[in-house]
């Protein structure tokens, strides 16, 4: 993964960009408001993915966050309800993945000094990863394969593959046997 960082000044945003963003809430806006599970749910799901989104993968609604574009959702993953993507860095959940209600994937942060100014750097849950209720993943945080974060944990460094974390900041806590699955 590249995990270098890159900085987005907000000012500088082309028209294209602008009618993007607006493009993209105004059809977060109406997903949020539309019958789940309904052919026109997943329209609107590909209408803000794109082809970036794997068969057999659900997102329940509400859904929020920004720059959904530079979402990559693999085949099977399940987002439940009221889970935030801050997407100016990029975010990968791999085949299988499961994200909780209440999450927060974030992989873009202000520039302390100027508030206009993102620092972006890419977040990956990879394959078959959980991200407990109200976790918060941070930027360049990769969270390994098969790996766990706990409910309400804040990950603010890579998660091993198999591990299982909590806490805020979240640390390994217990590694999960790789033979059983």
């Amino acid at each position: 993964m590249n995990n270098a960082e890159v900085r987005v000044d907000m000012r500088q945003m082309t028209a294209e960009e602008l009618a993007e963003m607006a493009r993209q809430s105004q059809t977060v806006y109406k997903l949020n408001h539309t019958m789940p599970m309904t052919e026109d749910y997943t329209a609107l799901l590909k209408e803000l993915f794109g082809d970036k989104i794997g068969e057999g993968s659900l997102i329940i609604a509400p859904l929020s966050g920004a720059a959904f574009d530079k979402v990559l959702i693999g085949k099977n993953v399940f987002v439940n309800s009221n889970v935030l993507l801050m997407a100016r860095g990029g975010i990968t959940l791999e085949d299988n993945a499961m994200i909780a209600a209440n999450a927060q994937i974030i992989s873009n942060n202000h520039d302390p000094y100027d508030l206009q100014v993102l620092l972006c750097k890419p977040v990956v849950i990879a394959e078959s990863a959980w991200i407990g209720a109200g976790a918060t993943i941070l930027p360049g945080v990769r969270v390994g394969k098969h790996a766990v974060v706990g409910a309400m944990s804040v990950v603010t460094k890579d998660v091993p593959d198999y591990a299982v974390v909590v806490g805020s900041p979240a640390k390994v806590v217990k590694m999960l046997d790789p033979t059983r699955f």
